[in-house]
């Protein structure tokens, strides 16, 4: 794919849709941190209605700590992996009370030493929290990259470092967001809806479906 094309398809989606927003429910990078790591092999649908009832009694670092890791689980039970992952929320905690003063590090390092953290979701906070141009590669975006041709790679970290290459500045920070939520809805895995995808005469999938007449 030429970026002539790339660029008009990012046009499309930026005017689809000028300012995208996760749709983790969040009011502070802390909390978008936990729902991010909450997510992993789990809906954002999920996610959000365990954090509805965590978040009113725990939104912070310390008020986590106190409820312990048998009380985050009963909030979270309902989540994939809730065990191992209320472990990592306990862990990542303790680390940010003892080495961040509760406060969460707008560095990616600090971000990916924390358990259960690695590159995509520190991709994401830096990205959604902070404003980074940081592009989060999951299962949809790494998908609708290689369906469209738009940036492929064999893994998520080759579509990401095209992505970063390929993109211009000025869609960098809000591409993951496009991408995402076009996979999701649009450009699904089993069956892409191409008769109502607004970038269908730009991509360049060769076994596009529509609906029959």
């Amino acid at each position: 794919m030429n970026n002539i094309k790339r660029r008009e398809i990012l046009e499309r989606l930026r005017e689809n849709n000028p300012h995208p927003q996760t749709e983790l429910n969040w009011q502070s990078p802390f909390e978008l941190l936990i729902a991010v790591l909450l997510s992993a092999q789990a809906t954002d649908v999920s996610v959000n209605k365990a954090t509805a009832k965590l978040y009113p009694v725990a939104n912070t670092p310390e008020t986590i700590l106190a409820l312990g890791v048998d009380g985050v689980k009963e909030y979270i039970k309902t989540i994939g992996l809730f065990n191992s992952k209320a472990e990592n929320v306990i862990k990542t905690c303790q680390r940010l009370v003892s080495l961040h003063g509760g406060e969460i590090p707008q560095d990616r390092a600090a971000l990916e030493a924390l358990p259960g953290v690695g590159r995509k979701t520190a991709n994401v906070v830096l990205n959604t929290a902070f404003g980074w141009p940081t592009i989060a590669v999951d299962t949809h975006i790494y998908r609708v990259a290689n369906r469209t041709k738009l940036a492929m790679g064999k893994t998520v970290d080759d579509v990401e470092q095209k992505l970063l290459k390929v993109v211009p500045k000025e869609f960098k920070v809000d591409v993951h967001h496009w991408l995402i939520l076009h996979g999701r809805y649009t450009c699904v895995a089993r069956k892409p809806r191409c008769g109502s995808c607004i970038i269908e005469d730009l991509c360049e999938y060769k076994d596009k479906i529509y609906p029959e007449d």
